[in-house]
């Protein structure tokens, strides 16, 4: 797994050990960002959340792409450790925290593109989108992009921008209220 694209391209990537991290792939990261490019034109600036984060693939691709600032969350310490190393070998910055998702407390700063790739097949994502705005962590009109298994269903009535599939999995871009 490399970095797809910006001032890290081909950059290696580490996972961490086991199979509780299911990485998105390169393929499916590199169209996920050509769909983001298309509407937001360019990543200079934006602050950027990257939920479920696993290797942190999906944030340090946005930062390597100009992102101004990102801050990464995943419940599993192997993760958060993998994430760290990832920033680390980049000489990047990042704010990670192991906590999950549904735990987090009111934010100091919302973001104003948000990566949620939850575990396939657990219904977390629309509660995770519900929690998150409720203690404003999205930004109003930021860019979501949800990553669940083709099968998973998707309750959240926000404007639903563009839907892809990539294999076993189903990528979706909103727009926050």
């Amino acid at each position: 797994m490399r970095v797809v694209s910006g001032r890290w391209r081909g950059r290696a990537l580490i996972a961490p050990p086991g199979e509780s991290t299911r990485p998105t792939s390169d393929r499916a990261r590199e169209a996920i960002f050509s769909m983001l490019t298309s509407r937001l034109g360019g990543f200079d600036g934006l602050d950027v959340l990257d939920l479920f984060a696993g290797t942190g693939a999906l944030g340090i691709e946005a930062l390597s792409r100009g992102a101004g600032t990102a801050c990464f969350i995943d419940n599993d310490a192997a993760a958060a450790k993998a994430i760290k190393a990832n920033l680390a070998a980049m000489g990047a910055a990042g704010d990670v925290r192991q906590s999950p998702v549904a735990s987090l407390g009111t934010a100091l700063r919302s973001h104003h593109l948000v990566f949620l790739d939850p575990p396939y097949g657990l219904g977390l994502a629309d509660p995770a989108l519900s929690h998150l705005h409720a203690r404003g962590w999205i930004a109003p009109g930021a860019i979501i992009s949800v990553e669940t298994a083709a099968a998973d269903t998707l309750a959240c009535e926000w404007e639903l921008l563009v839907e892809r599939r990539f294999g076993k999995a189903l990528v979706r871009l909103l727009r926050a209220p």
